[in-house]
């Protein structure tokens, strides 16, 4: 069926945001199947957009000055859209043409991010974070991770702040057993993501197993790419960070390490935050603006981490 209802999606400027809210776009996808897409996102977040189905274009909004949405107008104006979704609560998808708009509001406290974006659209299921991935994109990933043989255990401990970083020693504590033997992932491989800046913690996590049992992708796929990997992991564990919520979007059973931010708001959808014996509060009471130099993640054990992957192992395991 020719596609004949065109949507315009402006997902965030920030990646991770951008994917905590792409379960209304994925439900978008399905629930209108005569529609054609038009995202606009920014150069961290569009091209995680780029294999949705019906897609007819990609508009990267490279900064957010006043020239740049000039310039974004140009091109959507003449459009009669039949939905406008506006997940950055922006001036102009209320000048637009179209039959319907739904905009980001001010966000509701004590409500989940992924529901958020739900509310933006009334919708009374809340969608899961989801992604798309092309052949071409599963390709990419498939190439590094080999032919399929045994259970694979993903891992990724970049941050974007040294504050959430957990030890990469403490991620080795927790992957060795699941990866042992008498583990829950007996004869698996350990999958390692991120970026290129993240090799020094993937060189102490590999020692968990043996070096032909390590598939170390940091640096080597697109975020995107990285996220169709991560879709053939029977366990993933993380940081708060992009790669944990590329995890989630990829359908991994997800267990999230968190300290100074709050799972409540970002925590893996439908999977399991761990997090030591402060809570937010007390982060903030020390650093009031999250933002200082400080390894605040220490206090937090590999055994308590352990115990929520194998109970979320388990949990997973048909009976």
């Amino acid at each position: 069926m020719t596609a004949r209802f065109p949507i315009l999606y402006i997902a965030e400027a920030d990646a991770e945001a951008a994917v905590l809210s792409s379960g209304v776009l994925a439900h978008l996808v399905e629930a209108v199947p005569q529609a054609s897409f038009t995202i606009v996102g920014s150069a961290a977040s569009a091209p995680l957009f780029a294999d949705t189905p019906r897609l007819k274009s990609l508009l990267v909004l490279e900064r957010d000055g006043r020239w740049d949405w000039i310039g974004l107008w140009n091109r959507v104006r003449a459009t009669r859209w039949g939905l406008v979704v506006d997940m950055r609560g922006s001036g102009l998808s209320g000048r637009l043409k179209r039959q319907r708009r739904a905009v980001r509001a001010a966000d509701l406290p004590g409500l989940h991010a992924v529901e958020q974006a739900a509310r933006i659209m009334q919708l009374d299921d809340i969608p899961a974070p989801h992604l798309f991935f092309s052949d071409e994109t599963r390709a990419a990933a498939d190439a590094l991770i080999g032919p399929v043989a045994g259970p694979i255990l993903a891992v990724g401990p970049g941050v974007d702040w040294m504050g959430k970083r957990w030890p990469a020693e403490r991620y080795a504590k927790v992957a060795g057993p699941l990866l042992a033997e008498d583990g829950p992932l007996a004869g698996g491989r350990l999958m390692i993501v991120g970026e290129d800046i993240d090799r020094d913690s993937a060189h102490t996590i590999r020692f968990a197993v043996a070096r032909n049992r390590v598939i170390e992708l940091q640096g080597r796929l697109t975020r995107l790419q990285t996220a169709a990997a991560l879709s053939r992991a029977d366990l993933y564990i993380g940081a708060d960070s992009i790669w944990t919520q590329l995890a989630v979007a990829a359908g991994a059973p997800t267990v999230a390490v968190f300290g100074p931010s709050d799972e409540a708001h970002h925590g893996p959808w439908g999977g399991i935050a761990v997090r030591g014996p402060r809570t937010v509060d007390e982060f903030r009471a020390i650093d009031p603006h999250l933002n200082q130099a400080i390894q605040h993640m220490m206090d937090l054990p590999a055994d308590r981490v352990l115990k929520a992957a194998r109970k979320l192992v388990a949990d997973k395991t048909p009976a």
